[in-house]
């Protein structure tokens, strides 16, 4: 059966409508903190406060179809069925239906609906052991259905068993998952759903809880039993329309032929192409749905924002394996949020602009810290190739060090933003692996350095990185241009800085105007342009204020300071890391101004290449 995959939603959430279901929508991939992870893995993750007893607000009967993310295998990304973000089609039953409605339901689902063939469909019940019996009840229900009893397998816990590990007093009990054939040919005469040749597919999951785990391995019979439903979206959207290749849906379809027009290669013949263009499809729609995401998220350094730009860095970095600009993701993603998600996840559509925007920065901010970085990383590998070289002519019995040392993986982490797992995976490409310990030892000692150096200076810098103190200088150049554009009432009342941005606060009692933004972003770019030295001279704190040094934090020096001179444009006592001129910064961009309290006026800012 031919099936698009605006078909299969519509269809799978009308079935369940018309018994009586209510589509309560998706819910945000960010987790909430209440469920310990940081995005939702699996679509009933957001239904478990009800299916352990609370009363959902839209009653017993619920359908969805749930977006959710996983990235514990990213880099499997790349083959024709990992994908990142999936979406899972679920219905339950809270306390309400049990067994006979939801098995013939699901077997009506794909016969009458995706006419699958009945005599071919396959299924899987729990094999019972010493503490609970054989699911004999859901066995006879689908033979009673058709499905013949050759076909009926049972299997044990770790097949068909549901619970959460490590709890007590839970919901728990056995599944029945549904299993179909690719095709009709046969590896061997005994090949079944056991065997490994990837013949049978699983397509579906319908678990019954209808126990709660006591002590001791033991379990009770529940009186409020419920159903759990999940249905794989995209595996079951490439089985109905014959493909082994996920991306070969109409999810994929249009931004996969895109990708061929701009990259000129093709994915059917280039296997390096067609890995690229996974990788990129995969990664960026994952990218659309966390940006545009109810609690969107942006790419950072930490938490789930480092998941997104780990994702996006990959992407951009398998751009340039297709030899097109890092720029193309926003065309890939407009092709998500205009064609195939638009009816699905209207939200997309009305942040369509701010989720572009993002890709944009992430993909400036990248691309030359890549190119800069990826020469880095040959310099690491001709090293070893020539130490190998050396080595192996002094000492036949020598063997290669095919291993990146773990300073040299953190110097391309902290220099030039490569997170470890991308300068993993460049070191597989190449048959080289990296030292993690080490890399890990190099990361805490930059750490307990950096909070030292915080210690000293108190300069609000979240790190002592090349991207920080640049950010770090270029506070100056701001508090040096607000001063020249609103008046020397304006001083300093705090920073934060991280690798991303700046956070500046300054005495000022009103909104600033657009166009004093836009000529305090004009005087701090030809400052940078300008390309001053940064000068320290350290001196005596009262003739650091006889020759016009600013203070950022009052009184709060000892009697001997350093005073940084930028030109004649800036000087400021400080005991903060500085960039050795102006012009390392790059071009400066005001992000937000907005209040931060009575008195006291916010920016926000970033340096891009």
């Amino acid at each position: 059966m031919k099936i698009t995959s605006k078909q299969l939603r519509n269809a799978w959430l009308k079935f369940y409508e018309e018994r009586g279901h209510v589509n309560i929508g998706a819910v945000s991939l960010i987790g909430d903190g209440t469920t310990g992870v940081m995005f939702n893995v699996a679509g009933m993750q957001p239904l478990m406060p009800y299916l352990l007893g609370e009363p959902h607000p839209k009653g017993k009967r619920l359908c969805n179809i749930q977006g959710c993310v996983r990235t514990v295998d990213i880099e499997e990304v790349g083959d024709p069925t990992h994908f990142t973000f999936f979406e899972m089609m679920g219905n339950w039953s809270l306390g309400d239906y049990f067994k006979k409605e939801k098995t013939r339901w699901s077997f009506e689902f794909l016969t009458d609906v995706l006419g699958f063939d009945k005599k071919k469909i396959c299924a899987t019940v729990f094999e019972g052991n010493e503490s609970v019996p054989r699911d004999e009840e859901t066995a006879k229900l689908l033979s009673d259905l058709g499905i013949a009893k050759k076909n009926i397998y049972y299997m044990g816990k770790s097949d068909n068993w549901w619970e959460l590990e490590g709890t007590v007093g839970t919901p728990c009990g056995p599944d029945n998952e549904w299993f179909y054939p690719l095709h009709d040919k046969k590896c061997s005469p005994n090949c079944d759903i056991h065997c490994s040749c990837g013949r049978y597919v699983e397509i579906g999951n319908d678990v019954y809880m209808q126990y709660k785990k006591l002590d001791g391995g033991k379990y009770a019979p529940l009186e409020n039993k419920n159903v759990d439903t999940g249905f794989g979206f995209e595996r079951l959207l490439t089985f109905l329309n014959g493909f082994t290749d996920g991306y070969k849906t109409d999810l994929f379809a249009s931004v996969i032929a895109y990708l061929e027009k701009v990259s000129g290669k093709s994915y059917d013949k280039d296997a390096e192409a067609c890995r690229a263009m996974r990788i990129i499809a995969d990664h960026t729609r994952t990218a659309v749905m966390l940006i545009g995401d109810p609690n969107g998220i942006v790419p950072s350094n930490t938490g789930a924002g480092y998941i997104l730009r780990r994702l996006l860095r990959r992407a951009i970095r398998y751009c340039r394996n297709l030899d097109i600009s890092s720029q193309e993701l926003q065309n890939v993603a407009s092709i998500y949020i205009d064609e195939i998600y638009n009816e699905a996840y209207p939200l997309l559509v009305q942040r369509k602009a701010y989720i572009l925007e993002q890709l944009s920065k992430e993909a400036t901010k990248f691309e030359t810290t890549l190119a800069q970085g990826i020469k880095e990383f040959e310099k690491c590998i001709d090293g070893l190739v020539r130490k190998n070289a050396f080595m192996s002519q002094k000492d036949a019995n020598y063997v290669a060090d095919n291993v990146i040392g773990g300073k040299q993986a953190f110097r391309l982490y902290d220099t030039f933003g490569f997170p470890l797992e991308l300068t993993k995976e460049l070191a597989k490409e190449r048959g080289y692996s990296v030292d993690e310990k080490a890399f890990d030892e190099a990361f805490k000692e930059h750490q307990e350095k950096s909070k030292a150096n915080l210690g000293t200076f108190k300069s609000g810098l979240a790190d002592t990185s090349v991207a920080t103190t640049r950010l770090h200088t270029a506070t100056h150049l701001l508090q040096a241009a607000l001063r020249q554009i609103l008046g020397n009432e304006v001083a300093q009342k705090g920073s934060n800085i991280t690798p991303e941005r700046l956070r500046f606060d300054f005495s000022f009692n009103r909104p600033m105007t657009e166009e004093e933004i836009k000529k305090t972003e004009e005087l701090v770019n030809k400052a940078i342009a300008d390309n001053l030295p940064v000068v320290c001279q350290e001196m005596p704190i009262e003739d650091a204020r006889k020759t016009g040094a600013i203070g950022l934090f009052g009184d709060k020096y000892g009697e001997i300071v350093k005073v940084y001179s930028m030109g004649d444009f800036s000087k400021e006592l400080c005991a903060g890391p500085h960039a050795k001129s102006t012009g390392e910064l790059g071009h400066f961009v005001i992000t937000k101004e907005q209040s931060s309290s009575a008195g006291v006026r916010r920016i926000k800012a970033e340096l891009r290449p």
